[in-house]
């Protein structure tokens, strides 16, 4: 299972490359499934692969005028306060066994995992309507940039309590807050959603450091394939249609997301 996971690795950084996301949601179930890591665990890593992933992929959008700075410091800093704040305090004081309805028990892990695939089908949902939408045009490109302040610090802090949760960056959910919100072109919303992936997630990370024992020989080995499948991905991005990519995509994220409930609640390893 193991090859499968490094293969699964390089996807990783594909998805990142090809859509500009989606490599989060995949970062949990590989760990979890091809790789035997604990769910907790796991979304302690896929914060450091995320993170690190997003940060390469930034630089040539920074270098393309394609990150807006003054956006990310606004958007990010509510957001990296709540992730790391989630990491390092809320995911600690989770018990291990949550509740029980009936005769079922709900861990820890369960709950980590139920919330992942309700995260991922929602993601899905978006990627295929969006990617769906072949006739969508930029129409925030030429508007005036105006940060609505109050809405920008709370949607930051909930994208940073959900990234804390469960490890993905949550890009489905920035990439509309800044293009309506931030009144930034769709182009720019992915180059600078990136940026601010990249900060909370590897801020985040830094929450798990004095909880938990990080296997780094493995954390490096699927990082690094990460970041050499967003090269590739960034290759193909130029021959391909990105927007039937991308609903191809939420269709196969949206069966993994059902699967992971399913398998969850009826069939718990954990």
């Amino acid at each position: 299972m193991e090859i499968i996971g490094y293969l699964a690795s390089l996807l990783i950084g594909v998805s990142l490359g090809l859509i500009g996301g989606g490599g989060s949601i995949l970062t949990v179930p590989v760990l979890v499934y091809l790789f035997g890591v604990n769910p907790i665990l796991a979304t302690a890593y896929s914060l450091f692969v995320v993170g690190a992933s997003s940060l390469v992929g930034a630089i040539p959008k920074y270098r393309q005028g394609l990150i807006n700075v003054k956006t990310a410091v606004i958007f990010g800093i509510p957001s990296i306060a709540a992730v790391y704040a989630t990491r390092k305090f809320i995911v600690p004081l989770i018990p291990s066994e949550v509740f029980t309805l009936g005769d079922f028990i709900v861990t820890k892990s369960i709950l980590m995992m139920v919330l992942f695939g309700i995260l991922m089908i929602a993601a899905s949902i978006s990627m295929i309507r969006d990617g769906g939408d072949t006739n969508k045009v930029d129409t925030a490109k030429d508007e005036v940039q105006v940060f609505n302040y109050p809405i920008i610090l709370v949607e930051g802090a909930i994208v940073g309590t959900l990234t804390g949760l469960v490890g993905a960056g949550g890009g489905f959910l920035i990439i509309p807050a800044l293009v309506m919100l931030s009144k930034l072109s769709m182009k720019q919303a992915v180059g600078t959603s990136l940026l601010i992936i990249a900060a909370k997630s590897l801020i985040g990370f830094t929450g798990d450091l004095g909880h938990a024992i990080i296997d780094w020989n493995l954390l490096l080995t699927v990082t690094g394939l990460a970041i050499v499948g967003i090269f590739f991905g960034d290759i193909l991005s130029k021959k391909v249609d990105g927007d039937k990519l991308k609903a191809g995509f939420g269709w196969f994220v949206l069966v993994m997301g059902i699967y992971i409930l399913i398998q969850q609640l009826a069939f718990p390893m954990n």
